[in-house]
């Protein structure tokens, strides 16, 4: 799974999603790509799943490139916790 090697902070703010892109919607590599239809976020599992169900339909007749990085980690508390007592885990 993808993570970045070294990070400053373990836990990040959330953040906002902003709109849509208006960049990032042209192929640099290849003669096809698989674009998102919807903003949201995706962690590397998501990642992780979509490489794999790409690489065994392709098998040895393709090459298939990463655009995206999980460089933000997400954080969840567990299902019935009381509130407060800190950030939810990683």
């Amino acid at each position: 799974m993808l993570s970045p090697k070294r990070v400053k902070w373990r836990k990040h703010q959330k953040g906002k999603m902003r709109g849509r892109a208006d960049r990032g919607g042209s192929l640099f590599f290849g003669e096809f790509g698989l674009q998102a239809q919807e903003c949201g976020k995706i962690t590397s599992k998501q990642i992780e799943a979509a490489r794999v169900a790409m690489t065994r339909y392709v098998k040895r007749g393709g090459q298939i490139w990463i655009r995206v990085f999980p460089d933000k980690s997400i954080t969840k508390k567990p299902a019935e916790t009381r509130m407060g007592s800190g950030k939810g885990n990683v």
